[in-house]
Order: structure tokens, then sequence, then C-alpha cells
């Protein structure tokens, strides 16, 4: 093999793992980015985790990608352990499909129907087509199709050079005797698993085999231990993503090597003593691209089978190897970084987090108002931590955020980021009232001062309404629910409106006698941040709603909101002024 065909070969596997990726990437945006949430939405069952994983990965074209992201899921506590397993086991089969998709590039020409069919005219017409929708298409989903058939013709191209490059190595004795010493298991495992992990691609090792088969000289001997390898070699990009993750991520990238290993040695050794005893004879059939693909599909399906029922066996050998160490890292300074490279997954783990803390500005609030009737310092201390969670969450979430708004995203993934942008800042708000009213609390008990009747009976009333507003926005977010959102309103109004009287109807029992001077400055207070409360949800849910419009323009919003009185806000205004009547 001289220098040319050398060159030719490294050019051919450069081409093809290029368009892999481009087909790959192409592939998961014109699928509207809603393969990787599917991962962790749908793998409550050891069977759903298998099927989905082999599917994403049938389509991203990468185990390893598939698997990356896994880790990332796991890593961020999206996901366990035991679901990544399954998942990853599916990637493993899954990824077998690139291997039918490169038997193409095998076509052979002619005339008729056949010559349509050649590698040569169905590269040529698959490109024509692509750079046509690329470059002239305005929309963008067919110029992500356009891209996929770019990666395809890439993808065959390379597939065409490597064959060539190599199509004279079947004359040569040298090849042939090294074929012949990958019939060895040990040693062809070994060489699979180490080119693999070299191209850092399971899929352009199996293609690699696929050309070499190509030349007429390989067996099935020579080939099974290389492809029994190549599954082991794929765990490594895995591996080196899980280094800086928790020990759970560490946990899941290591058992894809627990998995490719344990189910390759097991099928390995059930294969090589069945042919000690009954001397298989079709090892030495000569193998072709086609018989190559269906060969890998079958080892990594047997893989699938023999290690589907040890699934918590695999995971327990995971937690033996990774041991556990103390976690005390906040959920909201753990936004996994990796996701960042796939917004839909960023965006899906910044809700979630969002969500998180909107729980925790309800408990905050509800703690401290609590404080007003029974206060304790345990309860104080509690809603100060809350406080302080607050604000690590929005500095953590507002620098994510920050860095997914420079990625390439959909229009719907554009407006949600929108929407947490102008939200994140509520919920922190929320929780800085929520300290305002427990140190008025702790004010109030330090003084031993304690309001009229009236006053508590009143206070309590608008305290009710407030948590109300603040529990049907934080449902109303965590959920998506619009028609909850319309609710905010309309209860806000009446908490306004509570605000107003609250204050004269205490001005009056100052006026009376009834109230002090002190008693006065911290009812008022606390009355403002619980108007204020309601006044942040108020803005979170129009924002909610304006994200549909299209608009942020939450005062004009407002405007026409109270201009129109519409059906819906007239009927909860009424219900909600009622249920919370201070007479």
């Amino acid at each position: 093999m001289g220098i040319t065909n050398l060159i030719r070969l490294f050019s051919g596997v450069a081409l093809f793992l290029f368009g892999m990726s481009l087909m790959g990437d192409g592939l998961k945006k014109i699928s509207g980015s809603r393969l990787e949430p599917i991962l962790y939405r749908l793998s409550g069952t050891p069977l759903k985790g298998f099927l989905l994983g082999t599917g994403v990965t049938a389509v991203i074209q990468s185990s390893s990608a598939t698997s990356v992201m896994v880790v990332g899921f796991v890593n961020s506590g999206m996901m366990k352990v035991k679901q990544g397993i399954t998942i990853i086991l599916g990637a493993i089969l899954g990824t077998s499909i690139t291997g039918w998709i490169i038997c193409l590039s095998y076509l052979d020409g002619g005339s008729g129907v056949a010559g349509l069919l050649s590698t040569a005219t169905l590269t040529g017409v698959v490109a024509l087509a692509g750079i046509i929708l690329y470059m002239f298409c305005k929309k963008q989903s067919l110029k992500n199709l356009g891209g996929i058939l770019l990666g395809f013709a890439v993808l065959m191209f390379g597939m065409s050079t490597m064959s060539g490059a190599v199509e004279t190595l079947g004359d040569q004795p040298w090849f042939t005797g090294l074929l012949t010493s990958m019939s060895n298991p040990i040693l062809g495992i070994l060489v699979g698993a180490l080119f693999t992990a070299l191209l850092q691609s399971a899929s352009a090792a199996v293609g690699i085999v696929q050309a070499l088969s190509a030349t007429g000289v390989m067996t099935l001997g020579a080939a099974m231990p290389l492809l029994m390898g190549a599954v082991i070699g794929a765990s490594f990009p895995v591996l080196l993503s899980a280094l800086g993750a928790d020990t759970n991520g560490k946990r899941t990238a290591v058992s894809y090597l627990i998995d490719a290993f344990m189910g390759v040695m097991v099928c390995a050794s059930l294969f090589y003593i069945g042919d000690a005893i009954f001397r298989f004879r079709f090892l030495s059939v000569i193998m072709d691209p086609f018989s190559i693909a269906l060969v890998n599909t079958i080892v990594r399906l047997a893989i699938l089978l023999v290690l589907a029922p040890f699934v918590d066996v695999l995971e327990a050998l995971a937690k033996l190897l990774i041991k556990e160490k103390p976690d005390r890292s906040s959920p909201a300074l753990r936004l996994e970084e990796r996701f960042l490279a796939h917004p839909a997954l960023a965006v899906e783990q910044s809700r979630q987090v969002i969500g998180e803390m909107a729980k925790k500005s309800v408990t905050a609030i509800s703690t401290a108002t609590a404080l007003l009737s029974t206060y304790t310092e345990a309860g104080y201390n509690k809603v100060s931590a809350l406080e302080q969670e607050g604000d690590r969450y929005e500095d953590a979430l507002g620098s994510y955020i920050v860095k997914l708004t420079g990625r390439e995203m959909t229009e719907e993934q554009n407006k949600t980021v929108s929407l947490f942008l102008h939200t994140l800042s509520d919920f922190e708000r929320i929780t800085d009232h929520a300290l305002n009213i427990a140190e008025s609390a702790q004010e109030l008990h330090s003084k031993h001062a304690r309001f009229s009747d009236d006053a508590c009976r009143e206070l309590s009333v608008i305290c009710a309404a407030v948590f109300e507003t603040l529990q049907v926005t934080e449902e109303a977010f965590t959920t998506e629910n619009l028609a909850l959102a319309e609710r905010v309103e309309p209860l806000e109004q009446v908490v306004d409106d509570l605000a107003d009287a609250l204050k004269l109807r205490h001005v009056a029992r100052l006026q009376s006698g009834k109230c002090t001077i002190g008693q006065g400055f911290a009812f008022n207070d606390l009355i403002t941040d619980l108007e204020r409360v309601s006044d942040h949800c108020s803005n979170i849910a129009v924002a909610m709603i304006e994200l549909r419009v299209g608009s942020f323009d939450t005062h004009e919003y407002l405007d026409v909101e109270l201009q129109k009185r519409s059906k819906n806000y007239e009927r909860y205004y009424q219900a909600y002024k009622t249920k919370y009547a201070l007479d």
C-alpha cells in the first residue's frame, strides 16, 4: 500500500466522519430539537429506555453522542443512573443503523435501474438536491433537509474513497496474514477497541471494516472480533466527557464501558466456546459490506438481549467502581454545561430549575407569613436561607441563559428563553419580600408588639389572597397552563384593592388610638411587601400570556385588559372579591 493510497484512506475517513456529523446535525435540526428531551421524558421503564436509546441513536448516528447526553441528564439530576443504563444499552444497538446506510455506497452500477442506483449516480443526485435546498431555499426546515442530503453525499463519497484506497490490498500477502491474525478473538477485540477509541466513532470503525471486506479476503472469523472490539472502543469518548461530572454522572459514563465490556465478554465467550465444541464452518465465509452490517447488528442485538435482564447488576457494578461522595452543591449551581450544545436540553433544564426556584418562593412566602402569628427563630432562618438560595438561583440561571442565547435556537426556544429572562428576577424578588416580611415579624416579636384583632384579621385576609396568587402563578408557570395564568391578573387586582382598603382602615385605627405609630409603620410595610409579591406574580403571568402573542409589552397588555374587562376577567375578579371580602 503506497503513500498515495494511505493518504486516500485517511481522506476518506475524514470525509466519512464529517459527512456523518453533518447528517446527524441536520437530522436533529429537522426534528425540531425534540429528540433530546424525549430521552428523559419517556424513559420511565427499561423497555422504553432500550427503545428510545435505539431510536434516537439511529437518528443522530452516534451512540457516543446519545450517551454523552445521558451523562449530562444524570449529572444534572434529571435522570437516574438506572434509566441512563437502559438508554445506553439501546444506543449500542442503535448505532448499527449506520452500517446499513454505508451499504448504499456499495451498490453496483450497470444498465437500467441498476445504473440509476449506482454509488456515483446516487451520490451525485443526493448532492445536487442537497445543495439546491441548502443554497436556494429560505425555509429553515428545507435548509436542514439540504444539510442532511449533503452530509449523506459526503459520507458516501468518503466510503467510496476508502474503498478505492484499499481495493488492491486483497492481493497483498501481508494483508491476508494480518486478517488471519485478527481471527484470534483476544487480539481482534483489542485491535478493534483501540482503533475505535482512536477514531472516537464506532460507525467509522465499522465503515473501515466494511471497506476492507470489499477486498474479498476478509472472513467472518476475522471480522467478528473487530466488530466486538468496536463496541468497547466507543465507550472512550463517553468516559472523557464525564471528567468534570459528579458521582452519578461518572457512574453513568463508566456504565457504558461496563455494558460494552461485559456484553462483549459474555457473547464472545459463548460464541467461541460453541466454536470449540461444534467447529463453526461458517467462520471461513468471505464477508462483504452487507454481511458486515448484518453481523454488526446481530452482535449488538445479542449484547442488548444478554444484558437487558441485569440492569440492576450493571448499576451495582457502576456504584462499586465509583464510590459515593457527598455533594453539597446547590441545584441552581449544577446547570449542565454539556446541554448548551443541545439547546432543547438546556431550555428544558432551565425550565426545571426555574420551577424549583418558583416552588421555593412559595415556601418562603408561606413560612414568612406564618411568622406573623407564630414567630420562631427556626422559621426566620428558613426564610433567610430561601432568600439566599433565590439569589444563587438568579445568578446561576442568569449566566446560563445568557450563554444559551448565543446558540442557534428555534423560534419557540427563543420565545421560551425570553420568558425565562423576564420571569427570573420576579421569582427572586418574591423571596426578597418574604425576607422583608420575616424581618417585620422578627421586629414585632422582639418589641413584644401585637396588632389589634381587626388588623390581624385583615392581615390574614390579604395574606391568604397573596398566597393564592402565588400558588396559581407557580402552578401556571411550571405546568405552562395559560388558563391558570389568566386568573392571576384579576386576583392581583383584588390584592391591590385590599391593600388600599387596609391602609385606609389602619389610618382610621391610628387616629382612634387603637394602634400606635410604630405598629402603623410595620403594618404599612407588610401590606406593601404583600402587594409587591402579587405585582411580581402579575408580571410572570402576563409574560406567559404575551409569549403567545409575540410581544412582552406588559403595560400595554394590562391597559387593554383593564379597558375591555373581558367576561373571564370580570368573572374571576368578582369571585375573588367575594372570597376575600373584608367584612
